[in-house]
């Protein structure tokens, strides 16, 4: 049974849920705009998963949830609609409940390109991506990128599953679906001439978090120049941006996708735009 609460709020569901820092980044922002409302995490696991849909539809003061691992795709038939780019990604990260229906969105896309903007509104010869991973997140990545012109390189333990992500998702473009494995060891592939072009190497798979087995990415692999972007907030810093950086690359990580699309979200849940001018403060709460 849910806790009672007597004014609104909203949650994160996924299984695990322990770690997410998504009651700390909204708490912040509860707190520096003086809203009475709450927002914490809710263990849901997949058996679990229609039934806390129906408890918490029959609850005013919800407002809805982010949804995060393993249920941004299995939560779509409990919903009334899925608006884009959710309905085109095919994964919903975040539930608005309104008096009459809930809404499935999408904010990861838009907050993962967040950091790249002032990347993005130059013009470039060329665009290409790497991306880790074939889950729920890396739907997002995918379609975002292909959006921003990026030719993909998608690597998942399941190349046929990559290759149907990528026909699914962004079949105009010529993009390639490899094997995870393909990035675990060195190559001596002389690289063409990069100046002018946007390179990007993401993680968007849960590899390298706590409790999880390591990403095995080799940065041979990496164009001179890359970019290397990791969405995994537990830890913040990552074997694979240290290694990055060790190698000479520049790195995004996950707190900057995971502040933006909370952001959105946060303006869903409780009306108000979250107050982005405390970003510094909020990095250094969720970095103690």
């Amino acid at each position: 049974m849910s806790v009672p609460y007597a004014r609104p709020y909203a949650e994160v569901i996924g299984d695990p849920i322990a770690q997410s820092k998504s009651p700390a980044i909204h708490g912040f922002w509860l707190k520096k705009l003086g809203i009475e409302a709450d927002y914490r995490a809710t263990c849901v696991n997949a058996a679990g998963l229609e039934a806390y849909l129906a408890e918490r539809r029959a609850d005013p003061d919800w407002r809805g949830c982010n949804v995060t691992m393993p249920h941004k795709q299995a939560v779509q038939p409990y919903l009334d609609t899925v608006v884009e780019p959710a309905a085109a990604i095919g994964a919903v990260n975040t539930i608005h409940s309104t008096e009459t229906k809930f809404t499935g969105h999408n904010t990861d896309a838009g907050g993962f390109l967040e950091p790249l903007r002032p990347m993005l509104n130059r013009q470039h010869y060329f665009r290409m991506a790497r991306i880790l991973g074939t889950g729920g997140a890396a739907r997002a990545i995918v379609a975002a990128l292909a959006g921003e012109g990026f030719t993909l390189v998608l690597a998942g333990r399941n190349p046929d599953k990559a290759r149907a992500l990528l026909d699914e998702l962004a079949p105009e473009g010529e993009h390639h679906a490899v094997d995870l494995a393909h990035f675990a060891q060195a190559t001596a592939f002389a690289f063409d001439d990069r100046e002018g072009c946007l390179d990007l190497i993401v993680n968007a798979s849960p590899l390298g978090m706590r409790g999880q087995p390591p990403l095995l990415f080799d940065w041979s692999h990496a164009p001179p120049g890359s970019i290397a972007y990791d969405i995994v907030t537990d830890p913040v810093e990552t074997e694979f941006l240290a290694n990055a950086r060790a190698a000479g690359f520049k790195t995004i990580d996950g707190l900057s996708m995971l502040i933006g699309q909370a952001a959105a979200a946060f303006a869903l849940f409780f009306g108000q735009p979250a107050p982005r001018e405390h970003d510094a403060e909020l990095r250094d709460l969720l970095t103690r």
